[in-house]
């Protein structure tokens, strides 16, 4: 013998029906979602000082006196083992000094912070060598007469690489006729380099042209595949010159020195 159902009316069936979807909306709402925040971090000039040492010291050539700024530029980031739930991420997403970014993009390598940390540091130090041999190269130098050595504290990561470059020509050459390669300016950059010299992208720049005129540049040069996002947020004041490698860069600067157009985006 079966016993008789009840039937609920319609109203009171959705609205039972409703709780476990409401609650598995609420669950996915504040659940942890594998982002981070990124906002413009600290620029540093590399023909200047860090922690009382020159960031670019050469032996085996004679080298100049300078007297513009080359600042490259880096993002702040929250931790790799950091998370937000949705109402968070939405609360950020519309802040123009803040970036959203996949956890994995800014921390590819993965792991603990300890080995992120180890794995941005040794980022840095390949960086750092493929730069003095792009800068050398440019310059018809033979490395094993030039000795050029790169410190900067606290910074990981490659994409200081075509500032490094520019930096170190700019204590040996210049502009090649005697001059600053800067033309005395405040200027920013970001950007990957290899031994050959291309330049590569590097992520965030949004915020890193953000850095680069709180700190004063007023030119900024980009790898030409990201003009789009350096474009985005573009602070009022700052010029964008894309390239593609190092002698794009040292190009474009020279042009400016002399009054010319550079490349824009």
């Amino acid at each position: 013998m079966l016993s008789r159902l009840t039937r609920l009316p319609r109203p009171a069936a959705l609205a039972v029906c409703a709780v476990p979807v409401l609650g598995l909306f609420a669950a996915a709402a504040f659940a942890p979602l594998p982002f981070v925040v990124a906002v413009p971090g600290l620029t540093a000039d590399v023909l200047g000082s860090d922690q009382g040492k020159p960031v670019i010291t050469v032996s085996g050539a004679p080298v100049r006196d300078t007297k513009g700024q080359l600042r490259m530029t880096t993002i702040r980031a929250t931790g790799p083992s950091s998370t937000m739930t949705l109402p968070e991420l939405v609360g950020h997403w519309f802040k123009t000094d803040q970036a959203v970014m996949p956890r994995e993009a800014v921390y590819s390598s993965g792991g603990s912070d300890e080995e992120i940390e180890k794995h941005n540091l040794e980022e840095m130090a390949r960086s750092q060598s493929a730069a003095a041999d792009a800068a050398l190269g440019f310059l018809h130098k033979d490395p094993k007469d030039v000795k050029v050595d790169l410190n900067l504290a606290d910074v990981g990561g490659p994409s200081a690489g075509l500032l490094f470059s520019l930096g170190i020509i700019d204590k040996l050459d210049g502009d090649g006729s005697g001059g600053d390669l800067t033309g005395g300016r405040n200027i920013a950059g970001t950007g990957t380099i290899t031994a050959d010299g291309k330049v590569g992208a590097v992520g965030g720049v949004a915020l890193k042209t953000q850095a680069a005129r709180r700190d004063g540049a007023s030119v900024f040069l980009v790898p030409r595949d990201e003009c789009g996002d350096a474009q985005s947020e573009l602070p009022e004041g700052l010029q964008l010159v894309p390239v593609t490698s190092l002698t794009d860069a040292v190009n474009a600067l020279r042009a400016l020195n002399r009054g010319e157009p550079a490349p824009s985006c």
